[in-house]
């Protein structure tokens, strides 16, 4: 493990979960070596694979490369948000005049600015929370099904005040919003679903913590061809269904409340399900709305998908 340094001036930390893509996760550093921001900032890195840290190594060679104040862990229960948890836990702890608690996937590189645009929004806003843009970079060019595909459209439009933001993948989170709302950071309920980044922005838009959105701080996100296959994309589809209706129940909906909800939901997806086929020509993005409302009614009967178990991305 390498041992942190230059901790008492570090005013932000970049957080990196990472599970077996050591080659991506030097892009991922190399991007954050790269940052022009005057803000002085420190990166962990939680290893989630135990059994072949490579992704430690790697960032173990790159900081003794370069030098950045650093911590890099091995977290050896399997799940998502067992990592992110030992991955912001961990930061909180080991750099106490940190105000500034950043994540980065594996998967992503930050443009140059990146730090300094999303530090800047959170100082010019006083916001508790700032979310940015992730774009697509995919590795294999895709056809027009999967690019007007639901799931590849993100938050768009000016930096201003959102009600919440919904993904980990680019957000900004301040000292504060750990502190009110306690542990576990990510509630390990969704640490083989995924969706534990969505329920605590859920939980900090309930306690009434400020989120806006910075359009200049942006993140790239590789996507490979497996990702956007037709399978890879339904099956994702059901698993938002699943997600949100638990998350809808995790924050106190009542059970007759949300299997309304889920019954509206079908409704409604059917038909925007056609609108998105008139509209695209494409029967692959047309799915989405009915396969997220499929998704809500698989969850209220408890089936729920695992797909961070032993799984390729963390």
């Amino acid at each position: 493990m390498a041992q942190p340094s230059d901790r008492s001036h570090i005013n932000a930390v970049v957080c990196i979960p990472t599970f077996r893509r050591p080659d991506w996760l030097s892009q991922t550093l190399a991007s954050l070596s790269r940052q022009t921001a005057e803000v002085a900032f420190a990166i962990v890195v939680v290893d989630n694979d135990p059994g072949n840290p490579a992704g430690a190594r790697t960032a173990e060679e790159f900081f003794a490369d370069t030098g950045l104040p650093n911590a890099v862990f091995i977290e050896s229960n399997q799940g998502n948000c067992f990592a992110i948890n030992r991955a912001f836990g961990e930061a909180l702890k080991r750099f106490p005049e940190a105000e500034f608690f950043l994540m980065i996937d594996d998967d992503e590189v930050a443009s140059a600015d990146w730090l300094a645009n999303i530090v800047e929004t959170a100082n010019q806003e006083e916001a508790d929370i700032v979310g940015g843009p992730v774009l697509r970079q995919f590795l294999e060019e895709p056809g027009d099904a999967v690019k007007n595909h639901q799931l590849f459209v993100s938050i768009d439009g000016p930096s201003r005040q959102l009600e919440q933001i919904h993904g980990s993948g680019n957000c900004l989170i301040r000292r504060g919003v750990f502190e009110t709302l306690g542990t576990p950071i990510f509630d390990l309920k969704y640490n083989f679903l995924g969706g534990g980044d969505m329920d605590f922005f859920t939980r900090c838009r309930k306690a009434g913590f400020k989120t806006c959105w910075s359009a200049q701080a942006i993140i790239h996100e590789f996507v490979p061809r497996e990702r956007t296959s037709p399978q890879f994309l339904m099956t994702r589809s059901i698993r938002t269904g699943s997600i949100n209706y638990v998350v809808d129940r995790s924050n106190g909906m009542p059970a007759s409340k949300a299997f309304l909800k889920n019954l509206v939901s079908l409704a409604l997806g059917i038909g925007r399900s056609a609108t998105v086929f008139f509209r695209t020509g494409h029967f692959l993005p047309a799915s989405h709305p009915f396969l997220v409302s499929l998704g809500r009614m698989y969850a209220a009967l408890g089936f729920l998908p695992e797909p961070y178990k032993d799984s390729e991305k963390t």
